[in-house]
């Protein structure tokens, strides 16, 4: 049997190592900012104020749908679609690109 010393020591490790596993996943949207500005942009309206005479819906649009889920955007974003160029984003791009969309309902 562990002394209540090491116990509390053990349980004190397991949350700080829950923190910081929590906080290196999270999406980070200014990151997600940079990247639709240099991939998207062309395409999508993805900030307020910019003008595209393009189909493609506007990233504020997308983030005021009703069924909207960051997790889905980001998985949408991994897979290549005919009608988007392949970026070939990572996992965190793409979650970062969902959290900017996010921000924008």
């Amino acid at each position: 049997m562990e002394s209540p010393m090491k116990q509390g020591c053990l349980r004190a490790f397991a949350m700080l190592l829950t923190c910081v596993a929590s906080s290196a996943l999270a999406a980070d949207p200014s990151h997600g900012e940079a990247v639709v500005k240099r991939w998207c942009a062309g395409c999508h309206l993805v900030e307020p104020g910019q003008r595209s005479s393009t189909e493609a819906p506007p990233f504020s649009a997308i983030a005021k749908r009703p069924d909207f889920d960051a997790s889905k955007v980001a998985f949408f974003l991994l897979e290549p679609h005919p009608k988007m160029p392949n970026m070939q984003l990572t996992r965190t791009e793409a979650a970062d690109i969902a959290a900017y969309i996010a921000t924008l309902k």
